[in-house]
């Protein structure tokens, strides 16, 4: 079994719905390297055993991407598994994770998985059983919140996944209640991680290098997990910092990756990325204008409109 999660301190890229896809994950490797682990945004488990065409292209990765985990979300232990065996022999990722997390009502209210888990935790363990029974060959890893109200649900619920057979847990460090509201308490995360003997990845506030130093150092976790704030920012997965340069460089690489896979009408879609690479309070250079800047960005429609924009600042 490859064990992706053998260094310490390791950095992971958070899988965010619509976000974290294969144009985005490559980017970050090209910018950071292959010392980081990319997690893909969340699969619909039901989805892929009907074999939908749309689900299974966001499953799709290059070998360059590895190390690089596949991340399911349902509440049905047999499709779970299911699912899971057909990631394992049609794309080979290096470990599958189940999402335990995800706040979302349609996700975790009448979807019954996700965050919903931590009120069901005799469910989740029967999806982890059913998926040791699977014997995929591969890391199991868990990503979830410190509870649903209670932030010391998690020290119990974290022992029943260990015990279980879970390879690793990642906690977002917030419950289900707060949503991504208030602050993350990566002291609760520190004592899960005190309670338990396999490896755990720490989530929630990590947005700059020092925040990744304070987060291992406060928690004691084996690595951080990073979502939004890597968002336009490649680069904190690194020590370095980009010149103009090289962030044009990148943004323009970030959009002929986008188009190459949705279609060359889909610079609608990649204006999103477009605003957090300007986003306001972590821009690195001081650009006149900006706010104009952005306004503009959101009407973008070809790459040629996105080269001549950027030559402006």
């Amino acid at each position: 079994m490859r064990k992706w999660f053998a260094h310490k301190n390791l950095k992971v890229l958070a899988p965010m719905a619509d976000l974290t896809d294969q144009p985005f994950s490559q980017i970050c490797r090209q910018v950071a390297g292959k010392d980081f682990v990319i997690f893909r945004e969340m699969i619909s488990a039901e989805a892929i055993v009907r074999g939908n065409e749309k689900t299974l292209k966001m499953c799709k990765f290059k070998n360059n991407e590895r190390p690089i985990i596949l991340q399911i979300f349902g509440a049905k232990p047999d499709i779970i598994a299911q699912a899971a065996q057909i990631l394992t022999d049609k794309f080979h990722p290096d470990g599958i994770d189940i999402n335990m997390g995800c706040p979302v009502p349609k996700i975790a209210g009448k979807g019954k998985a996700g965050a919903e888990l931590l009120r069901d935790t005799k469910r989740a363990v029967s999806i982890i059983d059913a998926l040791k029974q699977a014997n995929l060959a591969l890391p199991l890893s868990v990503k979830t919140r410190l509870g649903w109200t209670d932030k010391t649900d998690i020290l119990e619920f974290a022992k029943q996944l260990e015990t279980a057979g879970v390879d690793l847990l990642t906690v977002h460090g917030r419950t289900k209640q707060q949503g991504y509201t208030g602050v993350a308490d990566w002291e609760t995360i520190g004592q899960v991680k005190r309670n338990i003997k396999i490896p755990l990845i720490a989530n929630g506030d990590i947005k700059s290098l020092d925040d990744i130093k304070n987060c291992l150092q406060i928690t004691g976790a084996d690595g951080v997990m990073i979502g939004r704030a890597a968002l336009g920012n490649p680069w904190i997965f690194t020590n370095t910092a980009p010149n103009k340069k090289e962030f044009k460089k990148i943004i323009i690489c970030h959009a002929k990756l986008h188009l190459k896979h949705y279609g060359e009408n889909s610079m609608t879609t990649f204006r999103k990325h477009l605003l957090y690479y300007f986003k306001m309070d972590r821009l690195i250079f001081s650009i006149q204008n900006i706010k104009q800047l952005r306004v503009e960005l959101v009407k973008l429609k070809t790459l040629e409109e996105l080269k001549k924009l950027l030559t402006t600042f």
